[in-house]
């Protein structure tokens, strides 16, 4: 799979909003066929840093993501609201869903 994370620094005007303007953008992401996960968390030591964990099926659904409509309105809808260019860690590993954490393994 495409495994991606990504930090978002909002503006500070914008960023209790964010999860609405980026709303659509995140929807229709969800949606794709080949979208395992897009999901957004905030920064508990930065409020207007955003961390977006997004994972693809493989290089095609990656690909078709970034060419996707959605992908090109959010290009340019999106970086109005921002403080900086948003930083990626992208890379490719082998499998298709999270693995566990066996160092903080639950017994119940």
């Amino acid at each position: 799979m495409i495994f991606i994370t990504a930090k978002f620094r909002v503006l500070p005007d914008h960023a209790d909003r964010w999860p609405e303007i980026a709303g659509e953008f995140t929807r229709a992401t969800r949606e794709e066929p080949g979208c395992l996960w897009f999901d957004w968390a905030r920064s508990v030591e930065d409020p207007t840093e955003y961390v977006l964990v997004e994972a693809f099926r493989d290089e095609d659904a990656g690909a078709a993501h970034v060419q996707s409509e959605h992908f090109k309105q959010a290009q340019r809808t999106l970086p109005p609201y921002l403080a900086e260019t948003p930083r990626v860690v992208n890379t490719t590993v082998p499998q298709d869903d999270w693995s566990l954490l066996g160092e903080m393994a639950v017994d119940r």
